[in-house]
């Protein structure tokens, strides 16, 4: 996102010096991350008010306006760089600056904005949150509904025998259904490793203010906003297993974006077979048909490309870069803080933005409509070589070894040169039965 003119500036002082100091890449601090900033500042108000720490009628304008800000409502009011102060302090007094400003008079915004706060403790729990929801809310249903279409598509392709490749040369056969169940499985279990992970992101540091201590914050307050924020949005945070583990590093980040690493991983295997079974349509192995969404050519009439898996591997390739941006990131904390949270939340939000769209895109802009080339997976199963294999139980392997060699540089068939070393039509039906090959417990 560039720098943009805003019609009233409601920031202050500490926001003006951040905008000056910080000009280094015009990428705002993500938008999420700032709406959970506010929503935290909305509850921490209402909780100091309950706790007869803040006058309830200043809390109640600081928590409105903090929700306005939650809403999205002043989005423009946060132009501070993403790459700033490593604890996102520019970023929590831009947002106490604003709250207070809305609030109006009498409203101070460290005195009472801040109130029970530190930078240290609510800027880390906003971003731990931010990942929680976006990735619960957006990244797993995509997952999710990329897997249900590759599992659709692994029974409408479950009888569709073709060559089995290893090395990228021809092994012995599988059905078209059986590799879309493997990567059906793949994204069902992307999505499970980024649940398993959420878990831990869900313990935010929120309470321990500066150091872990909890210095200047009710003991009460970090439970009754953590309550706050589950009844107002749904999504369910805890306390941390130490809040000096907590406040010392951002393990639980890293180890999300781990997660979406192998994500990546498994959608380049999964974009990478699509692109090779749909290359041709003359000289590739056009097994499968991909949509045609577009013109493949500005000079070619008629080609198409494999854009949506092109797509998807470019993204898998950005998420992994971001992951080794966040694990350096996260290596970084010293003793009692990690001070590269606001890099940490820049790659991570737009790694689960980017593999959210890319799934769904592949789901319904690819996967969807693959057509599988029937004939033409029949035809190269029924010549590879490696389909002797199955007569090794019959022959032994060294006999069925002269028979492919002698196939290979004759261009016959295995049947053909199989019946000239003696083999009978009875054992080449039993052993070459495709159908068998490929379900051999059947």
């Amino acid at each position: 996102m560039t720098d943009q003119t805003v019609e009233q500036e409601l920031w202050g002082g500490e926001t003006r010096k951040a905008v000056e100091n910080f000009k280094v890449s015009g990428e705002r601090v993500p938008a999420p991350v700032v709406h959970w900033l506010a929503r935290i500042k909305a509850e921490a108000a209402r909780t100091n008010a309950e706790l007869g720490l803040l006058d309830p009628e200043l809390a109640e304008r600081i928590a409105a306006a903090a929700d306005d800000v939650a809403n999205g409502r002043y989005d423009d009011q946060f132009p501070i760089d993403v790459f700033q102060t490593g604890s996102g302090t520019s970023s929590n007094m831009n947002a106490n600056e604003v709250i207070a400003n809305l609030a109006g008079e009498g409203v101070h915004p460290n005195d009472h904005v801040n109130f029970g706060q530190s930078s240290n403790d609510v800027f880390p729990s906003a971003v731990h949150l931010a990942a929680l929801a976006e990735s619960r809310g957006k990244l797993v249903p995509a997952l999710e509904r990329l897997s249900a279409s590759l599992a659709a598509k692994a029974e409408e392709f479950k009888d569709v025998v073709k060559v089995g490749r290893t090395h990228l040369m021809d092994a012995v056969p599988v059905t078209l259904g059986q590799e879309f169940g493997g990567y059906a499985a793949q994204a069902r279990l992307g999505a499970e490793r980024v649940n398993d992970a959420l878990g831990r992101v869900a313990q935010i540091p929120l309470g321990g203010t500066a150091t872990g201590t909890g210095l200047n914050t009710h003991p009460e307050f970090a439970a009754r906003v953590r309550a706050k924020l589950a009844q107002s949005t749904g999504v369910e945070a805890g306390p941390p297993a130490d809040p000096f583990e907590a406040q010392g590093n951002r393990d639980a980040l890293v180890e999300l974006s781990g997660a979406l690493k192998v994500v990546a991983v498994s959608l380049t295997k999964i974009a990478n077979d699509l692109a090779l079974m749909g290359s041709g349509p003359r000289t590739g192995l056009s097994e499968i048909a991909l949509p045609e969404l577009q013109k493949g050519s500005s000079i070619m009439p008629g080609k198409v490309n494999p854009v949506i898996p092109e797509v998807v591997l470019q993204v898998s390739a950005q998420v992994i870069g971001n992951d080794t941006a966040i694990t350096i990131g996260g290596m970084q904390g010293q003793f009692e803080l990690n001070v590269r949270v606001p890099l940490i939340a820049r790659n991570l939000l737009q790694s689960i933005g980017l593999l959210t769209s890319a799934s769904t895109l592949l789901a319904t802009k690819c996967v969807d409509g693959i057509e599988a080339n029937e004939d033409v997976n029949l035809r190269n199963a029924e010549s590879t070589p490696a389909i002797a294999t199955a007569l090794n139980m019959e022959i032994g392997y060294d006999k069925a070894t002269e028979i492919v060699k002698e196939a290979m540089a004759s261009r016959r068939t295995i049947r053909e040169v199989a019946r000239e070393h003696g083999v009978d039509d009875e054992t080449l039906d039993r052993a070459l039965d495709l159908k068998k090959m490929v379900r051999p417990g059947d």
